[in-house]
């Protein structure tokens, strides 16, 4: 593993943590806000009634505290984001969401102000009052854009923080009808209480509540108010200005610097000032690079194999965490967290439509586990039957062989007359790439013993096959001729597990395994005889064992 399991309470800690932590916090207000509207579709009874429990909830000190604890995190987050982004070339949909973000505190100064803030000086926090106020001074449009943005914002960031997990697909419809439904009736519940209070304008109970909600607050405190909702208005857009420019000058400072690292991608080089991040690198000259949480470090597709990767600086707690769920290998990193300090190689993992990205021409050395794949019984067959026929059959084997390959997790690389090459741990650890090379070989017992009672049928004839295992240090990289490429591995683990299979036939069993798979994937090997064979280039005897694929035994679940 790249690192130690972070620690739950440095974890919790985490700068990604703190803001969906605060971002939830706001979502939750907003969201009983926006009910609390919705329920003047019903009448205006039932909309004060429901407003007096969230004044309770939100006005008390817990309440308070919580509610302007993670709008000042959430909001000091934000800028902390701006200033150390190192472009602004992102995809619509977070530019869209930058753009929304900053554009609440602006909206809501005002609304707070004549809302919370005048509760807070004596004006009644009575609905009668809040929205008739908006009313006289037509600032419905406010309301309407001040409910867009900051729903806006928030559904995009829930779209980004859920959108990779496998359940969020399956609810992703349900979901959507109510993040439309909800702000949807709170304006038209609003629009419906604004209403109701201009039909009763010239009513005399109507005229007497009004003026007496206007007493309430005398005109030097009013002032006041507006005074202070200016100060904050421009102290906001200052700081948002001073963000931008303190970033500004930091890109300067890099580049007078002249501090510059070179990112070697599949296809082409680039040169960033050190600093950035490799997605914050790809971005900025345009190299495609999948990252579905937008880059924060919430999922793991923007994830890169990199080399050399033993003098990077360690990740970070955020970073930690995720590459240590999806047990990641060392060489394995992710983009929108890694900031290189010297030149560098790098794989994107994920293509930008999600799917595996091939590997690079340029080839690293890894920790795999090689599995090599021989068919048997097939010289009699092919005695007997037509040309055609055995075209037939060997799609039938490579077809079972790479199914269980991929179903555990491997990629099945070279197949050749009647033999299949294939790779495990070029996006886990060696020994999770062990347990999947035994999930593969378990497979594909299954699967043959459906192929054969196809041949039975078919050709009076059964097939048989041989496996050999073996992990260790291998060159892996992209090999062929013109566009004739493919993934494949080179070294002697790669030549081992050719030997180990070459046995199964010697031994009479379906498996050869080598003891540092066994290991690596926690089998309990006390009832196995360990042979000791010889290996060309190596001093010392490598011990395997030999079974029966009926007989192999399961890995212990970590």
């Amino acid at each position: 593993m790249i690192a130690p399991a972070t620690p739950r309470r440095a974890r919790a800690l985490s700068r990604r943590n703190l803001r969906l932590a605060s971002g939830l916090v706001l979502l939750a207000y907003a969201a009983t806000h926006l009910v609390n509207h919705a329920l003047g579709l019903h009448s205006f009874r039932a909309a004060e009634a429901m407003l007096h429990v969230a004044v309770a909830v939100w006005f008390s000190a817990p309440g308070t505290l919580a509610l302007y604890g993670a709008a000042a995190v959430h909001v000091g987050l934000a800028f902390l984001a701006l200033y150390e982004r190192r472009t602004l070339r992102m995809p619509p949909v977070e530019a869209l969401r930058y753009a929304l973000g900053f554009a609440v505190p602006w909206l809501l100064i005002g609304h707070v102000f004549g809302t919370r803030i005048a509760a807070g000086a004596g004006a009644s926090p009575e609905y009668e009052r809040v929205v008739w106020q908006m009313v006289v001074n037509d600032l419905e449009w406010r309301q309407l854009a001040l409910v867009t943005v900051v729903w806006g914002h928030a559904m995009i960031g829930v779209t980004l923080w859920l959108r990779h997990r496998a359940w969020f697909a399956r609810w992703s419809h349900a979901l959507l009808v109510v993040a439309c439904l909800v702000p949807i009736l709170g304006t038209l519940g609003f629009l419906s209480m604004a209403r109701e209070l201009e039909l009763r304008a010239d009513e005399p109970d109507s005229i007497t509540a009004q003026a007496g909600y206007a007493s309430e607050v005398d005109e030097a405190v009013r002032a006041r108010l507006a005074a202070a909702r200016e100060g904050w208005t421009w102290g906001y857009l200052a700081l948002l200005a001073g963000a931008l420019v303190a970033r500004q000058g930091r890109r300067l400072v890099e580049a007078s610097e002249r501090s510059a690292v070179t990112l070697r991608y599949p296809e082409r080089e680039v040169r960033v000032p050190r600093g950035y991040t490799v997605l914050e690198a790809s971005r900025a000259h345009r190299v495609p690079h999948l990252a579905m949480c937008g880059g924060r470090g919430r999922c793991s597709t923007c994830r890169v194999r990199v080399a050399p990767y033993d003098s990077l600086p360690p990740p970070n707690a955020d970073e930690a965490a995720t590459l240590a769920s999806i047990k990641a290998p060392r060489d394995v990193r992710l983009a929108c967290q890694l900031r290189p300090t010297h030149d560098l190689a790098v794989w994107p993992v994920f293509a930008i439509d999600g799917t595996s990205s091939p590997g690079g021409r340029r080839s690293v050395e890894r920790e795999i586990v090689v599995m090599f794949t021989d068919l048997r019984r097939w010289t009699g067959l092919a005695e007997r039957q037509l040309p055609f026929d055995l075209v037939y059959v060997q799609n039938a084997f490579y077809a079972a062989v790479g199914d269980a390959v991929l179903a555990a997790g491997g990629l099945p690389n070279q197949f050749v007359g009647d033999s299949v090459m294939a790779i495990f741990g070029l996006e886990v650890d060696v020994a999770e790439a062990c347990r999947q090379a035994l999930a593969a070989a378990r497979g594909l017992d299954e699967r043959m013993r459906e192929v054969n009672q196809r041949m039975w049928r078919q050709f009076a004839h059964t097939l048989d096959f041989g496996v050999g295992l073996h992990a260790g240090p291998a060159v892996v990289g992209e090999v062929g001729w013109r566009e004739t490429r493919t993934v494949s591995a080179v070294g002697d683990t790669v030549n081992t597990a050719a030997r180990l299979q070459e046995l199964t036939k010697a031994y009479g069993v379906r498996l050869v395994l080598s003891e540092v798979v066994a290991e690596g994937a926690g089998l309990d090997v006390s009832r196995l005889e360990a042979h000791q064979i010889e290996v060309r280039g190596r001093q010392a005897p490598l011990a395997v064992y030999a079974l029966p694929a009926a007989a192999l035994p399961l890995a212990r679940p970590v």
